[in-house]
């Protein structure tokens, strides 16, 4: 008869250790399919070996995920902490098209964050590189 129509995608957007190349992207890609580059609006601090997204007027650059796997979010929320909350997102892919995304914001203390004005934390801290 008819087709039934599938769910709409979700996406995650990824923007420091869970991004390609990071410690944590082995636990991201076991349930999830990199789509594209992307950005969302916000400004990005270096919390020490991790980076935080909090509210501001720059942009934020980092990678876009179609999660294949429901029970990922989950394991991504107690990966991420309690000093992280996960909200749906706009995001900008790199080829112009937006969407929403899941995005973790840093909910925790900035006393000790370093800023990252440029929004990008694998310029700031290149993969395989200690603080």
């Amino acid at each position: 008869r008819s087709r039934r129509a599938r769910p709409p995608a979700t996406f995650l957007f990824a923007y420091g250790t869970l991004m390609r190349g990071y410690g944590l992207h082995r636990t991201l890609a076991a349930g999830a399919t990199f789509v594209d580059e992307g950005r969302v609006r916000g400004h990005l601090l270096s919390l020490g070996r991790y980076p935080g997204l909090v509210a501001g007027s720059g942009h934020v650059r980092g990678e876009v995920y179609r999660v294949d796997d429901p029970e990922l979010l989950p394991v991504l929320d107690r990966e991420e902490g309690y000093n992280f909350e996960r909200r749906r997102t706009p995001v900008t892919l790199a080829a112009g098209r937006r969407a929403r995304a899941w995005v973790y914001w840093y909910t925790g203390p900035q006393q000790h964050a370093v800023s990252i004005p440029d929004g990008d934390f694998r310029r700031a801290q290149p993969p395989g590189r200690r603080p």
